[in-house]
């Protein structure tokens, strides 16, 4: 990672406690990139940041926030900001999913919307004019191979989520193409991680029966897609195929599959 003027950059990681968040703190620490990290939980924050700066010789800073609270971002850059801390890269890694009928998921839907919609949304869009001035960003969004998909039925707000969050993605790419400022979506297939288990959705067909690819494989490849200046990385041949499938009209078949699947 190239340093700013002599000065090693500044990464923020939400969702940075497990899985694909804790894998892209690593690879951000082996490159001497100072760290930020993001999660709820104190304990294991607090045993990753000692573990890497132990390891790495970087600096890490956490900030045990909960990004299901509507002001949870402004007060977070507030606080960086106070702190004199310039974030060069953001990675907005968390989130999670709810897994059953819509009427059944209040208010768990609303804390999954403000999590992988409006927390990465704000994080951005308060990144970006510091970014933008020094003509110098990189920001990966952790979205999913769902995002490709025309629904899921049982997980209806996850795949309505994960779909902004790679539209959104390209969408700001190519507004800030010759900045300086690039936007990478990662999009991962089924990781091996606490996600199906915290969402519910670990007994459906879909998790059952699909292969998953390691946090840390996904991590890498969507740490090489930034650095790259890739606009879209989805790792792992079956979940390349599945996006594209899901693309394919007509879209009613794909989303029967869904509903099957999510069973």
């Amino acid at each position: 990672m190239e340093s700013n003027h002599g000065n090693p950059r500044t990464a923020l990681v939400t969702g940075s406690s497990s899985g694909i968040g804790l894998e892209l703190a690593r690879l951000l620490a082996k490159d001497d990139v100072n760290l930020v990290l993001v999660a709820r939980n104190r304990a294991s924050l607090e045993e990753q940041a000692n573990q890497l700066q132990a390891e790495h010789g970087v600096s890490v800073r956490i900030e045990p926030r909960d990004q299901a609270e509507p002001p949870a971002a402004r007060r977070l850059w507030s606080d960086l900001n106070s702190a004199g801390i310039v974030v060069d890269i953001l990675v907005n890694n968390a989130g999670f999913g709810v897994y059953g009928v819509v009427e059944q998921q209040d208010p768990a839907l609303e804390s999954m919307l403000h999590v992988n919609v409006v927390a990465l949304t704000s994080l951005t869009r308060l990144a970006l004019p510091g970014m933008v001035a020094r003509a110098w960003g990189r920001i990966l969004n952790v979205g999913s191979a769902v995002g490709y998909q025309p629904a899921g039925p049982r997980m209806a707000g996850y795949y309505a989520s994960k779909s902004y969050v790679v539209s959104f993605s390209k969408g700001l790419a190519r507004e800030l193409k010759r900045s300086g400022v690039s936007v990478t979506v990662l999009c991962p297939g089924p990781t091996g991680s606490a996600f199906e288990a915290r969402s519910g959705a670990s007994r459906t067909l879909l998790y059952k029966l699909l292969p998953k690819m390691t946090a840390a494989a996904v991590a890498r490849a969507g740490y090489e897609g930034m650095n790259r200046q890739s606009m879209v990385i989805i790792p792992g041949f079956l979940t390349k195929f599945l996006a594209f499938a899901g693309e394919l009209p007509p879209r009613g078949i794909a989303l029967e599959i869904n509903r099957l699947l999510l069973q």
